[in-house]
C-alpha cells in the first residue's frame, strides 16, 4: 500500500483505537508520527509502544503534547516538516482518535449521584479537542504542504452524535459537529483527490469508554444486541482503516463508515 516514506499521523495515539491503528500501519512499512497526552505513570506503556512501531516501520515518533493547543501543534508539525525535508515522503494518513471530554449532564441533576450541570468551559473544551481540532490539524498539514494529494482522512466518531447516553451530552454534540466536519472538509478537499470520512466504531472496552458513566451496562448492552455476538475490538477499526486507505477507496468520501459488526443497526 505504501512507499518507504508515507507518513502516518494519529492523533490520539497511546491507547485504544489510536495505538492500535499505529501498529497496524506500522505493520505495512508507514513511518508513525504519534500524538498522546500521558501522565509520567505511562511513560512505560507509550515507550513500549514506541519500540514496537519502530520494530515494524523502522521509523516512529511519538509525542506526549497536547494535541489541541495551537503552539504545540506547531511543534509537531515543525517537527515532520524537517524530517520530510530530509527524507522525502509526506503525510499518506491522519487520523483523529481524540477521547477527551466532559462527561456530565447538560441539565442540573437531583438525587445523590447528582452532578452539576457542563459550564460553558466545559462544553467549549469538549468540542473544540472532539471536533475542531480535527479542523486545524488539515488547515495546518494544507498550508504546509505535509499532506499528499490522495491522502485519507479518518476521524473516529460514536454513535453518541445520534443517540443519547447518560452524561454525554458535551461529547454527543462534539461528535456531531465532528461529522458536519468531515463532510465538509470532504467537499472542499475534494480538488487534491483527499478524502476525509468519520468512523463509527462500534461499542469497545477502551479506557475511554470505562470513562463513560454506567459504562458496565453500555457494555453488555452492545455484547447482548451485536448479531457478530462480541463487542468491537480496536484492532478491528484499525485493519479497516488500512483497508481504507488503499488506492480502492479514491471515491469514497464524506461518509459516517460504521465499523461495529452490525451492532448500530440493532439499536
Amino acid at each position: 500500500m505504501s512507499e518507504a516514506a508515507d507518513r502516518a499521523l494519529i492523533l490520539g495515539a497511546s491507547s485504544g483505537f489510536g495505538a492500535a491503528a499505529a501498529r497496524a500501519f506500522a505493520a505495512t512499512g508507514m513511518r508513525v508520527h504519534g500524538v498522546h497526552l500521558d501522565r509520567r505513570s505511562g511513560a512505560a506503556r507509550v515507550a513500549a509502544l514506541a519500540a514496537e512501531l519502530g520494530q515494524s516501520a523502522g521509523s516512529a515518533h511519538l509525542y506526549n503534547t497536547n494535541a489541541a493547543d495551537d503552539g504545540r501543534r506547531g511543534e509537531v508539525l515543525d517537527h515532520i516538516g524537517e524530517e520530510v525535508r530530509a527524507q522525502g515522503g509526506r503525510v499518506r494518513v491522519l487520523l483523529h482518535s481524540l477521547a477527551f471530554g466532559s462527561l456530565v449532564p447538560l441539565a442540573p441533576e437531583s438525587g445523590p449521584d447528582a452532578l452539576p450541570p457542563a459550564t460553558r468551559k466545559q462544553l467549549d473544551m469538549t468540542m473544540d479537542v472532539m471536533a475542531h481540532s480535527l479542523v486545524h490539524w488539515v488547515r495546518d498539514l494544507v498550508d504546509r504542504d505535509l499532506l499528499a494529494d490522495g491522502a485519507r482522512i479518518f476521524a473516529l466518531t460514536s454513535s453518541g452524535s445520534h443517540t443519547v447516553l447518560r452524561r454525554y451530552g458535551p461529547v454527543g454534540a462534539a461528535k456531531a459537529a465532528l461529522e458536519a466536519h468531515v463532510r465538509q472538509l470532504a467537499v472542499e478537499l475534494a480538488p487534491r483527490g483527499i478524502t476525509v470520512n468519520a468512523i463509527m466504531a462500534g461499542i469497545t472496552d477502551t479506557p475511554a469508554l470505562r470513562k463513560i458513566p454506567d459504562h458496565e451496562k453500555v457494555l453488555a448492552s452492545a455484547r447482548a444486541r451485536n448479531p457478530q455476538g462480541r463487542l468491537t475490538r480496536p484492532e478491528d477499526v484499525a485493519e479497516a482503516l488500512v483497508a481504507l486507505s488503499g488506492p480502492g477507496t479514491a471515491w469514497m468520501t464524506g461518509n459516517v463508515l460504521r465499523v461495529d459488526g452490525g451492532e448500530d443497526i440493532t439499536g
